[in-house]
């Protein structure tokens, strides 16, 4: 008869080699784990990072050029405070267009012209929408149209940005000058509340002038300088 040899020398047989293919398994689920955990983790930053530049001024400025390369008036309009750009210019065009009578104006018809700018309020609004979209517009025209996802990854090069608390300076080169612009942060976005551009302040002026009194020839029973009160009382 055959005799059945046992083999009981260490490291030797299938049930030596069993402990050590479980082993690999296990290592092997480590690092799957190990895998899946560092790309959870860098999923979770990647969305919270990206949230937070969704929230920065940068990411506005993109959509705001953006908006005025394919003229999108209602986001323009979600990015831009026209009332709050037209109050904060409203004293700037007031002084201009009063520097432009120069000894011709008077104290009191100073006041009444500083009375009579925010009647011209919805004006100045209009011709402030019109300039600062046309100078976005232009901004925008001075480089090819990119695809948004471009756009953002460009924008700190085409835009320089400070920020302080909520508000934010962005200063645009253009045609040998500089687009200033003001924004406040606006929830998750940002709104531009006011620009600098010196050009454009001259010509909001020029479209206020039309409503003033021709320099040098005031007419103190023009109905521009008339108080509405006084004039009533007079009728009775």
């Amino acid at each position: 008869m055959g005799r059945i040899v046992v083999n009981f020398e260490p490291g030797q047989g299938p049930a030596a080699r069993r402990p050590k293919g479980r082993r690999w398994l296990r290592v092997l689920g480590i690092l799957a784990l190990i895998f899946v955990v560092i790309i959870v983790v860098i999923g979770v930053a990647g969305f919270f990072s990206w949230r937070r530049f969704q929230s920065s001024p940068g990411y506005s400025i993109a959509l705001l050029i953006d908006a005025a390369q394919h003229n999108d008036q209602e986001q323009l309009a979600k990015l831009i405070d026209e009332d709050e750009i037209a109050k904060n210019m409203l004293a700037n065009v007031s002084q201009k267009a009063i520097a432009r009578y120069g000894g011709a104006i008077n104290a009191n018809t100073q006041q009444q012209i500083d009375q009579l700018m925010p009647t011209m309020l919805p004006r100045v609004k209009q011709t402030i929408h019109d300039e600062l979209t046309n100078e976005i517009k232009s901004f925008a025209a001075s480089s090819e149209p990119k695809p948004f996802i471009v756009l953002l990854a460009s924008v700190s090069s085409l835009v320089k940005i400070t920020t302080e608390g909520d508000t934010a300076k962005a200063t645009a080169s253009m045609n040998n000058r500089n687009l200033d612009l003001t924004l406040h942060r606006n929830a998750d976005r940002w709104k531009v509340v006011g620009f600098n551009d010196d050009a454009v302040v001259q010509r909001i002026v020029d479209n206020v002038m039309k409503d003033l009194p021709a320099i040098g020839g005031f007419d103190s029973n023009s109905p521009l300088f008339k108080n509405p009160g006084r004039s009533r009382k007079r009728n009775r």
